[in-house]
C-alpha cells in the first residue's frame, strides 16, 4: 500500500512537467547501418502494400523514421487491437495502487449483470484470464456485445456459456479485453483515457489520445484508441525501460515483467510470431522480442536483446510480412558498438520524400467534358446512396456523392498528386482524407482515398456508358467484404447540374 500512495504522490508530483522530447540520432551512431534502413524501406516498397510509417529507436534514440505521404507524424492511427495493450497497461497501474487484483474473480465485479446461476466456469474466471485470453471461452466473444438485445456489453459477454475450464485455453477475445478495461473504468468512475492521461500519456508526452466508447460511455479498451506513431514508440521504450521515463517510474517493474513474458502457450510453429506465446494482452515473437499489435498492421515492437523499439503503422492483409521485413532487414544490421560515420544526406533525403504513388493513369479523357455537371441517379440500394455529380478538370476533380438522408459528401480528387480534405462518404461522421483519381480509358475514371488516420483505401471505379454509370468500390482491407456489388446510375434528364 505504502508504494501504491508513493506512485500517486509521484503522479501528482509531476503530472504538469512537459514530457521531452525523443533525441534525434543517426543510425550508424546507434549500431545501425544506413544502408540496412533502405534495405528496409526498399523491400517495404516493393512488398507490402502498403506501410504508412515506421520509427526506430535504438539506446532511447530515434535512429531512422518515415512516413509515407499523405501519412504523416502529425496525424494520430486508429490503432485496433494494439488499444488491447494500453487497456493492459491500465489493469496493472490499477493492481499497483490496491484497488484490484489479477486472481480477484470476474463476477465480483458484475453482481447485477451475472447470470442468476452462473456455470461452474464462468464463476472461477478471474482478472488475469481475462488478460491472458484463457476465459474459458470456445470462441471470440466481441460478436456478443451488437448481436444480442441485453442492456450492457457486460451482461452479453456474461451470457454466453463457458466451455472451458479458465486458465486451459487460448482463444483471441477482444470481448476479454472489453471487461477487464471496463472493471478499472467502474473502479475508477471515468473512462480509460481520463484514468491514463495523467498516469501515462501526459508523462510520455502523448497528447490528444481518443477511443471509441460504448453506448454508456466506456471506453471499449479492446480496439477504438487512436495516437500518433511517436506516441507508439514512446510507449514501446516505456516498456523496454521496465516502466522508467525520464527517471521516474510510470508503470511498476513487475507489471511490466508479466506483462510481456509467456503466461499463455498458444500454438507451436516456429516460423509464426503468432505462436510464440503470449503474455497480458502482448504477443511473444521471434528472437526473444514482443510486441503489441492491431488488425491490418499496427505494431509496438521491443527488442529487448537488441536495445530496440520498432514503430509501424500499415495497412496490409498479411502482418507477418511486415514483421519478417524487421526480422530479415533491421535486426541483423544492429551492432553493438556504434559504426562509422557516413553521408546520411541520401538516407534523410529518401525518408523525407516517402509517398503512397497517387493513382495511375490520365488526367483527362475524351468524354470528360460530357459527363462533367452531370447528375446520375442511383437505382434503390443498399448503400443508400442516392446520386453523384461530376466536374472535371486537368489538375483536379470534384465528385460529390448524395445519399438517400439529404447528405451531401463533396470530394476533391487530384490528378497527379494527392488533394487532402474531409468527408463523410462512407462514415457517420467526417474524416480526414487524401484523394487522387486517373482515367484508365476513356470511360473509366479511378479515385483512390486514402483515410489517413485508418488502415483504408477504398479504390472507387466509375464506368461511363452512354447515359449509365456503373460504380463499385473495392477495400485494400477490411474485416468483412472487400468490394461492393455494383451499382447503376442513370444519367438525370435536362439541363447539367455545375458543380
Amino acid at each position: 500500500m505504502f508504494c501504491a500512495f508513493l506512485l500517486l504522490f509521484m503522479l501528482i508530483l509531476h503530472v504538469n512537467q512537459p514530457a521531452a522530447a525523443l533525441e534525434r540520432s543517426t543510425p550508424e551512431a546507434q549500431g545501425i547501418s544506413s544502408r540496412a534502413i533502405l534495405g528496409f524501406v526498399d523491400a517495404a516498397e516493393d512488398s507490402i502494400d502498403a506501410l504508412h510509417s515506421f520509427m526506430l529507436l535504438r539506446g532511447g534514440k530515434v535512429a531512422a523514421e518515415g512516413w509515407w505521404y499523405p501519412y504523416n507524424p502529425d496525424s494520430p492511427h486508429r490503432l485496433y487491437s494494439l488499444s488491447k495493450s494500453f487497456t493492459a497497461t491500465a489493469v496493472g497501474l490499477s493492481v499497483e495502487e490496491g484497488l484490484m487484483s489479477l486472481d480477484d474473480l470476474v463476477l465480483d465485479y458484475f453482481p447485477e449483470e451475472a447470470p442468476a446461476e452462473p456455470d461452474e466456469n464462468l464463476a472461477a474466471m478471474r482478472v488475469r484470464d481475462l488478460l491472458r485470453m484463457n476465459t474459458g471461452h470456445l470462441k471470440e466473444q466481441a460478436d456478443a456485445f451488437w448481436s444480442t438485445e441485453r442492456d450492457t456489453w457486460a451482461e452479453s459477454f456474461l451470457a454466453v456459456p463457458v466451455g472451458l475450464k479458465p486458465g486451459t485455453h487460448f482463444v483471441y477475445n477482444t470481448g476479454a479485453t472489453y471487461m477487464a478495461g471496463l472493471i478499472v473504468q467502474r473502479l475508477t468512475g471515468g473512462t480509460l483515457i481520463d484514468y491514463l492521461t495523467p498516469r501515462l500519456f501526459a508523462p510520455l508526452g502523448i497528447e490528444g489520445a481518443t477511443w471509441q466508447s460504448d453506448d454508456e460511455g466506456y471506453n471499449v479498451g479492446g480496439w477504438g484508441l487512436k495516437v500518433r506513431t511517436e506516441d507508439i514508440a514512446r510507449f514501446g521504450q516505456l516498456l523496454l525501460q521496465r516502466g522508467m521515463w525520464d527517471g521516474r517510474r510510470l508503470l511498476p517493474e513487475w507489471w511490466v515483467a508479466e506483462a510481456t513474458t509467456l503466461q499463455t502457450a498458444n500454438g507451436s510453429d516456429p516460423d509464426s510470431d503468432w505462436d510464440q506465446g503470449y503474455g497480458y494482452q502482448f504477443w511473444r515473437c521471434r528472437y526473444n522480442a514482443y510486441r503489441g499489435d492491431g488488425a491490418f498492421g499496427q505494431y509496438c515492437i521491443v527488442m529487448p536483446d537488441q536495445d530496440a523499439v520498432m514503430a509501424i503503422t500499415a495497412g496490409v492483409s498479411d502482418m507477418q510480412q511486415v514483421l519478417d521485413l524487421v526480422w530479415d532487414h533491421l535486426l541483423p544490421a544492429m551492432e553493438n558498438e556504434a559504426l562509422p560515420s557516413v553521408d546520411n544526406g541520401p538516407l534523410a533525403e529518401r525518408l523525407g520524400d516517402l509517398s503512397l504513388a497517387p493513382q495511375e493513369g490520365l488526367s483527362t479523357s475524351a468524354l470528360a467534358g460530357k459527363h462533367s455537371g452531370r447528375r446520375f441517379l442511383f437505382a434503390p440500394n443498399e448503400r443508400n446512396l442516392r446520386a453523384v455529380t461530376f466536374a472535371f478538370g486537368e489538375e483536379e476533380t470534384l465528385v460529390t456523392v448524395e445519399d438517400t438522408s439529404g447528405g451531401e459528401h463533396p470530394i476533391r480528387i487530384g490528378h497527379g498528386a494527392w488533394v487532402e480534405g474531409s468527408t463523410s462518404f462512407t462514415s457517420d461522421h467526417s474524416q480526414p482524407i487524401a484523394a487522387s483519381g486517373a482515367w484508365s480509358a476513356d470511360d473509366t475514371y479511378n479515385v483512390r482515398l486514402c483515410f489517413y488516420e485508418t488502415p483504408f483505401r477504398p479504390l472507387l471505379t466509375f464506368h461511363f456508358a452512354e447515359d449509365r454509370l456503373l460504380f463499385n468500390m473495392e477495400y485494400n482491407v477490411s474485416f468483412g467484404e472487400t468490394k461492393w456489388e455494383e451499382l447503376t446510375a442513370t444519367a438525370q434528364m435536362g439541363e447539367g447540374v455545375e458543380r
